[in-house]
């Protein structure tokens, strides 16, 4: 970490301390002292006269009822048979936003947990089928994420809470880039694409292909992952890809990014963009609390110099052997 982000926490984490005390100052209970050995009444310490304190506990409750937030934004995993972990991991970026996640954080005042919007998440899947394994029920079927991970999905494309219309935010992490779907797959996606007024679109890395099969990318500006743009513009070339230059693009109601941890980013920059769902102080908390989105939209390396260290450490592979040595480790 840099010396200018280490000075920003440290400011930060002052700067909520002192509110945190301003907040004990106006709530603390008052409290009554009297000196031993003495007759007469008791002392009361008070941090405000009487009428004054109890005007400003009063103000201060009218202030968070005021801004309080009773929206809820619905965000939809779109996995229909597997995907990568990383791809998906950014969903926890707009968790972070919520103001259930925000509320149980003592150090934070409380306006900040009652400006934030609640956020209920669908983790959505097709009926069981490839990458699918079946444990019991199609209820309990579990999905096959990398890093040999697997999740329960909450609800399939036929439930009525996740129909077109109903989400906010569909987010599509990467699947297999081989992997094929059927056409209930695709249509499910296409008809939440096609409610451009109410929901927006997130493709992260390989998700590309599963919305370019869906027909998502038609005549739209799109990134995908970096080093595969020649086989994207191949496989979709009524697409402009622009993925070799920028870390994340929007095109109205569809917002992709480039491989993997770049979803971080286009979460964090969708969230910044997108003041009707997230409150632009609640978007900046959660990204600084998560230090994500300070890389910019343009990539600093350039395809050229992307490539040939890519292609650098393939040939250095053929180079090293193995280690030999054996390491015994306690269990």
């Amino acid at each position: 970490m840099d010396r200018k982000s280490c000075w920003r926490i440290y400011v930060a984490g002052v700067f909520l301390q002192l509110v945190s005390r301003l907040e004990m100052l106006y709530t603390r209970p008052w409290f009554t002292y009297k000196f031993k050995d003495q007759s007469g009444p008791a002392i009361r310490f008070l941090p405000y006269p009487n009428q004054h304190n109890q005007s400003i506990r009063i103000r201060r409750e009218q202030t968070v009822d005021r801004m309080a937030n009773d929206k809820a934004v619905k965000i939809g995993v779109f996995i229909p048979s597997e995907c990568q972990l990383l791809d998906m991991a950014c969903i926890d970026v707009f968790a972070m936003m919520s103001k259930e996640y925000l509320g149980g954080l003592p150090m934070l005042p409380k306006h900040i947990s009652a400006l934030a919007p609640s956020v209920n998440f669908f983790h959505i899947t097709a009926a069981p089928a490839v990458g699918i394994e079946t444990t019991g029920p199609p209820s309990q079927s579990l999905l096959q994420l990398t890093a040999g991970v697997k999740m329960q999905a909450t609800h399939d494309i036929s439930h009525p809470d996740v129909q077109p219309g109903k989400l906010d935010i569909v987010l599509v992490p990467g699947p297999d880039p081989n992997a094929s779907w059927d056409d209930g797959v695709l249509g499910f996606l296409r008809g939440h694409a096609e409610q451009k007024e109410v929901t927006d679109v997130l493709s992260v890395c390989t998700g590309v292909f599963l919305c370019g099969a869906a027909g998502l990318l038609k005549e739209k500006t799109v990134c995908g992952p970096r080093g595969i743009q020649d086989l994207l513009r191949k496989r979709f070339p009524e697409t402009e890809f622009v993925g070799e230059k920028y870390r994340w693009y929007r095109d109205g109601n569809f917002w992709s990014c480039g491989g993997i941890t770049n979803g971080n980013d286009l979460v964090a920059a969708y969230a910044r963009s997108s003041e009707k769902h997230f409150p632009a102080p609640i978007a900046e908390i959660a990204c600084q609390m998560a230090e994500v989105g300070e890389r910019t939209q343009l990539y600093e390396k350039r395809q050229a110099r992307f490539l040939l260290g890519f292609v650098w450490q393939i040939v250095k592979a053929w180079f090293v052997k193995p280690s030999e040595q054996v390491q015994k480790k306690d269990i």
